[in-house]
């Protein structure tokens, strides 16, 4: 077993709130649950009981909590948690109302904006009231195409106060890509903005909006943020109207609609890259609960922490970072380019807004690490307790870096989860050792394991990411798929009544977690399943390569695997670089792992949250279809890959 990069003191274990959890299940049972490991397992041979005083200990604000927490838990999906509650997301969001910081809003071009509980409660007040007078009702759908920024985060606890759904995209998407995604949910009303920043450049997106408010019918009203000033809204809509007209400047109390535990609280959409994207339904308690759960147990997030994650409100991640109202945390907000002012940005916020809880994607730690930057010598940092990093898994490398040049004495916990779940099947903890290149722990209250082809639970070997019981978060089902033939295909199909999540993963001798890859980007070749991750995390520590992306190529009756690289400094691939890259998988894994085409490439395509498109890569190289392009951030990378002469040899 190695040994850790970093241990909690007793001073951190004892205070933690993970730990005054586990003396409340002591006490409340007469049990002695010493460990982690020990509530973990409690937490999942006592389901109901968990989330009851998960319930009970976050102070969750409801009208109701009844007295049964779990219906049907032999049936999943079929199981229904707190089935007599009644409740309000937006107002556990919105229980604290004084003068403390509640957001503040940092935009690449430097604007900064700042508002106190108390005026976020206000703001909230006062949209919530104009959408009634539009009709608004619980049900009915409110999107946005808007960027990171406080009047999002407005619009979502005024649509959600409500009972109404919320749905989100980012303002980079394309026409299409914003059809596909709000045309599904038929919203009443569109939010949008005048344009975003991004990479020193301000971008108009009002062009777009205004198709996407003629083209889907349902949209009765298009509300106008402004941004960056440009343009005007006297050619669109006659339904268009500025924020600051819309909102209600005089409005009675806030009231909050007390809903079902499972009511619809947002739609969040996959990342369609293969087809129309999948519209997933989240339900307002569940969400609220993981939520909770997660902030409180595992980030040990307090009221005096200052919480940051780099998102866009079209991923998860964003709405992950907005339940953190719930603990009064101060959240930051960041739109731009994570890399603006010469890859300082965030680094500067963490020092200027003194930051706790600092999120980013494993890509941004690599780069950081790829461009030579060495943070703890040129800032302070000394705000940091928690770092984590999600997107992707985090290389060994990556957790090197981390310690030895960004801060040696944060809990750096690598999460992962998704859109699927709005939230983490695995993650950190506060009172765990962390070890190089894994995943703390499983979630508290997910029976999540690792099963082989026979359906086995194994350790220390690879394989599929499962949960074996029903848990709150998992979605209530898919927008238009009534008979839930869809929501059942894409999880449940594999193994009745277990949830099949799509990652290859392993548990470790230390109790940790390493994902290897998407299930559906694993490589095969000879019948041996490679996870994409173990390739990249030998590619990385290659100093000239920038990024890199593998796929399988159908070849001969077999699957070769083909390794594309974007190069450094504007190098030249050639055969001293090959070789390198080749001796460095081989020494640390095996000759399968070996790409048999090492080709290089300008650019990578991602989607929009940032996250590398192996399946669309492998689809090019196989001359078929890429069927939405618009759900990519750079869909120009693509033709890199289309008709490379050296992938007929």
């Amino acid at each position: 077993m190695n040994s850790p990069l970093w241990s909690p003191s007793d001073q951190q274990i004892d205070p933690a709130q993970v730990t005054q959890f586990k003396r409340q299940v002591n006490e409340y049972y007469g049990l002695n649950l010493n460990s982690y490991e020990d509530l973990h397992q409690w937490s999942i041979e006592n389901s109901a009981e968990f989330w009851s005083l998960v319930w009970d200990f976050c102070s969750v604000v409801g009208d109701t909590k009844g007295e049964r927490a779990l219906l049907n838990a032999e049936q999943f999906p079929g199981a229904r948690w707190f089935p007599d509650a009644t409740l309000n997301f937006a107002e556990n969001l919105l229980r604290f109302r004084d003068d403390r910081p509640a957001l503040v809003s940092l935009l690449e071009n430097g604007e900064r904006q700042e508002l106190s509980y108390a005026q976020l409660y206000a703001q909230v007040a006062g949209l919530a009231a104009a959408l009634k007078t539009e009709g608004v009702v619980p049900g009915d759908r409110v999107a946005a195409i808007l960027p990171n920024i406080a009047e999002t985060i407005v619009a979502m606890l005024a649509t959600t106060s409500i009972g109404a759904v919320w749905s989100s995209c980012s303002p980079d998407f394309g026409l299409s890509g914003l059809l596909d995604r709000i045309g599904q949910v038929e919203p009443k009303i569109l939010f949008c903005c005048d344009g975003y920043y991004y990479n020193d450049k301000a971008h108009e997106s009002l062009t777009r909006a205004h198709e996407v408010a003629s083209q889907v019918s349902s949209i009765q009203r298009l509300v106008v943020v402004p941004v960056i000033n440009i343009g005007s809204i006297e050619d669109l809509p006659a339904e268009s109207i500025q924020l600051a007209d819309f909102v209600h400047d005089e409005y009675s109390q806030l009231s909050f609609e007390q809903l079902p535990f499972d009511h619809p609280l947002c739609i969040m959409f996959s990342s369609g890259t293969t087809g129309k994207p999948k519209c997933i339904v989240h339900g307002a308690g569940g969400t609220l609960l993981q939520h909770l759960k997660e902030h409180r147990l595992a980030v040990d997030l307090q009221r005096d922490d200052v919480f940051f994650f780099y998102s866009t409100c079209g991923w998860m991640m964003w709405n992950w970072l907005v339940s953190g109202l719930a603990s009064g945390a101060t959240l930051i907000l960041f739109d731009g380019s994570p890399f603006a002012d010469n890859g300082n940005a965030l680094l500067d916020a963490v020092d200027s807004e003194g930051i706790t809880i600092f999120g980013v994607s494993a890509k941004y730690l690599s780069a950081l690490e790829k461009s030579g930057k060495t943070p703890v010598e040129t800032h302070d940092l000394k705000s940091l307790r928690v770092i984590l990093s999600t997107g992707s898994p985090l290389s060994p490398e990556s957790f090197d870096y981390v310690y030895q040049s960004i801060n040696n004495s944060v809990c750096l916990s690598s999460i992962s989860g998704g859109t699927d779940i709005i939230s983490c099947f695995v993650l950190g903890s506060p009172i765990l050792p962390v070890y190089r290149g894994e995943i703390q722990s499983k979630g508290l209250g997910l029976a999540v394991e690792i099963w082989n082809n026979s359906g086995e639970s194994v350790i220390e070997e690879k394989g599929e990411l499962v949960c074996v019981q029903p848990f709150p978060c998992a979605p209530v089902g898919f927008w238009n798929d009534p008979n839930g033939s869809k929501y059942h295909q894409a999880y449940f199909s594999r193994w009745p009544n277990i949830w099949s999540h799509g990652d290859y993963g392993e548990i470790t001798a230390n109790n940790g977690i390493v994902i290897h890859g998407r299930s559906d980007a694993l490589l095969n070749p000879g019948g041996v399943r490679i996870g994409t991750a173990e390739i990249y995390r030998q590619v990385e520590k290659i100093d000239v390569v920038q990024e890199s992306i593998v796929v399988g190529q159908d070849w001969g009756n077999d699957v070769r695997v083909v390794l594309f690289v974007v190069l450094k400094n504007d190098l030249r691939l050639s055969d001293e670089i090959r070789d390198q890259i080749k001796v460095t998988i081989r020494s640390n894994t095996t000759a399968r792992h070996v790409p048999a085409k090492i080709v290089q490439v300008q650019d990578i395509p991602r989607t929009i949250s940032g996250k590398i498109v192996e399946m669309a890569v492998r689809e090019v190289i196989h001359n078929r279809e890429v069927k939405n392009v618009d759900a990519l951030a750079n869909p120009e990378a693509l033709e890199h890959f289309r008709n490379l002469a050296v992938l007929e040899s």
